[in-house]
């Protein structure tokens, strides 16, 4: 396995040249490669950026941005929680960090836009398999400090499917899958880090249990999905136990 760090310029908003930014600082991408990238420098590019001096709430931008929220609760420091293009986010993922005074909102569609990527580096670098990661950070319940996580991938399938198979003392996985891209993504994040590194790509090579695919999969099976309904999930005892109000974002 081999891991490269990639130091950029800055990326300014409210828009700047995304294509330009990955074609001077990427020298290569070899084969059987996975880039990720930071969603913050996606949304950039994408133009998907607000100047704090035309919000007067941000809570209304930030339901604008949701298709569920809760309240805020007692203290107005805290966050608004979300779920936002079918993932639990804070502040339906709006960020103020490295913005220089603007309100930096998540990629419109952010699996198309890990798709543009994909079309993007196979065109540019002449590669066939290669995957895209786009990556944000995020907290975890009951755990001090952030983590990076994925909002979307494209060109490889996302799980490792143990099901079925034996562990070391013949006892058959029941449920145990892994959730490739949010494994990539945490350490992918953990390299960029959170300040004034400029690194917001991490290209991996040569992984272990890849499987790279030119197409979105079509999973027949149930529970083989990424993202995974209300009713399904592990958590759903505490999400469906708050009362959730509808964003304005309806898909």
């Amino acid at each position: 396995m081999n891991i490269k760090v990639v130091k950029t310029r800055k990326f300014l908003p409210p828009k700047d040249d995304l294509w330009g930014l990955i074609k001077e600082s990427v020298s290569e991408v070899k084969e059987n490669s996975i880039v990720c990238i930071t969603s913050k420098i996606v949304s950039i590019g994408e133009g998907r950026c607000i100047s704090e001096d035309r919000v007067n709430d941000k809570d209304e931008l930030v339901i604008s941005q949701a298709k569920k929220y809760l309240p805020r609760f007692k203290n107005p420091k805290h966050r608004l929680h979300t779920i936002t293009n079918g993932i639990l986010a804070g502040s339906a993922g709006i960020d103020e960090s490295n913005s220089n005074g603007y309100y930096i909102l998540w990629p419109k569609d952010p699996d198309k836009s890990a798709k543009l990527i994909w079309k993007y580096l196979r065109q540019e670098y002449g590669v066939k398999n290669v995957g895209v990661i786009l990556t944000d950070s995020n907290a975890v319940p009951l755990k001090r400090g952030i983590v990076g996580h994925a909002i979307a991938f494209y060109g490889f399938s996302h799980i490792k499917n143990y099901v079925g198979m034996k562990d070391l003392f013949g006892r058959k996985f029941k449920y145990t899958r892994t959730n490739i891209p949010d494994s990539l993504a945490a350490f992918a994040v953990y390299l960029m880090g959170e300040g004034s590194e400029q690194t917001p790509i991490v290209i991996f090579k040569d992984l272990p249990f890849i499987k790279f695919v030119t197409r979105t999969p079509h999973y027949k099976k149930r529970y083989m999905s990424w993202k995974v309904p209300l009713e399904e999930d592990l958590f759903r005892p505490f999400l469906k136990a708050v009362k959730w109000k509808n964003g304005k974002v309806r898909t």
